[in-house]
């Protein structure tokens, strides 16, 4: 049986793309593994995982990377698909032992670097442009690069031509809203670039509840709980997957505002973000910042708004609309839902895969 192996150093075991959407996927077909760095060593659905004890530095951890290197070696898989950018020489070690390689870009990572809040400002620009000339260099002698959104697959498609996209799309479940009263819902990243602290402003000039869920950045969830709005804050803390779809079905609207930056294309957006169509498959509305790309996708389908995520009063205005009309949110919810059934979901996404893996193991 053909064996195929993923391999993160950064991402946690159960990661929604690398796990319950790659691995898942295409264990239907191969023997897979993954490699993840301190996990378990068990089977899961079928899915090898192996683990790799690493430092939690990000320096140590790059200095003990040849421990993956050796996993690999031993699980002796035909295709390798790495997930992190640290792992590309790991990569080109592998495919000078003849195996197929695979690059799957997440995000921009030259644009991407100059966010990072570890990197001394006066160094970002340098180290982005440095990481950028590293991966036109190495990514050309991929077999294969994958992506997530059509900016970054068209960068990637001047480096390497077999570059395609498979975008976050999720895995299809049917859920039923039943009308969140005042609830409205974010479960995810509780930091800046979730613009959490312009919703909270928000809330004053509304009688909403914002039901907020996920991972609290340090520093981050203190200086928000200092604002008036706060009083209309429910902190769920960390939910699991069932529990998160289950504050969408109890909400009246979910909100996902990214700020305009580089990472996302500043106004282009990103297809990578998996919390619209979470919500759209919910059955509620989505709240979003005005991408272009997000902004196609939901006026198509007339099931959300999109607004400037800075603007508190496009906020409180989009949150109020929803909460006076509740009938109107569930029209537009049931329109999001039926896009995703039919066309925003993982299964769309994973006949790309497979017929990805199929070229290769056939060249």
């Amino acid at each position: 049986m053909v064996r195929v192996c993923q391999v993160s150093s950064v991402h946690t075991t159960f990661d929604t793309r690398i796990f319950h959407k790659v691995c898942l996927s295409l264990a239907k077909r191969y023997e897979v593994y993954y490699v993840s760095a301190n996990a378990e060593t068990q089977c899961v659905s079928g899915v090898n995982i192996v683990g790799v004890d690493l430092p939690a530095s990000r320096i140590k951890r790059n200095l003990k990377l040849r421990k993956i290197y050796r996993t690999l070696c031993d699980i002796n898989a035909d295709i390798y698909q790495f997930h992190d950018p640290e792992l590309i020489p790991i990569g080109l070690k592998m495919k000078a032992r003849g195996k197929k390689i695979i690059f799957d870009s997440h995000e921009d990572i030259p644009q991407q670097l100059l966010w990072k809040e570890y990197i001394p400002q006066i160094f970002k620009r340098a180290i982005s442009k440095i990481y950028e000339k590293y991966e036109k260099k190495s990514l050309k002698k991929y077999d294969a690069l994958i992506s997530v959104t059509p900016s970054i697959v068209d960068r990637l498609s001047k480096i390497n031509t077999k570059t395609i996209m498979v975008t976050n799309s999720p895995v299809f479940r049917q859920l039923h809203g039943t009308g969140g009263g005042q609830n409205i819902c974010f479960a995810g990243g509780v930091s800046q670039q979730y613009m959490h602290d312009k919703i909270v402003d928000s809330l004053p000039l509304t009688n909403a509840i914002y039901q907020l869920a996920g991972p609290a950045y340090p520093g981050y969830l203190e200086r928000i709980k200092e604002k008036p709005g706060w009083g209309q804050v429910n902190y769920l803390g960390v939910l699991d997957q069932d529990s998160v779809f289950q504050l969408y079905e109890k909400s009246v609207a979910g909100l996902v505002l990214l700020g305009y930056s580089p990472n996302v294309g500043y106004h282009k957006g990103t297809l990578g973000v998996l919390k619209m169509f979470e919500y759209m498959m919910a059955g509620i509305p989505v709240i979003a910042t005005d991408f272009d790309l997000w902004k196609e996708i939901i006026e198509t389908e007339d099931c959300g708004k999109c607004i400037n995520p800075y603007d508190i009063n496009a906020i409180s205005g989009a949150i109020n609309y929803y909460l006076n009309n509740p009938d109107e949110a569930k029209r537009q919810g049931r329109n999001g839902k039926r896009a995703v059934k039919e066309k925003y979901n993982w299964e769309t996404q994973e006949k790309k895969l497979f017929e990805l893996y199929e070229d290769l193991l056939s060249n």
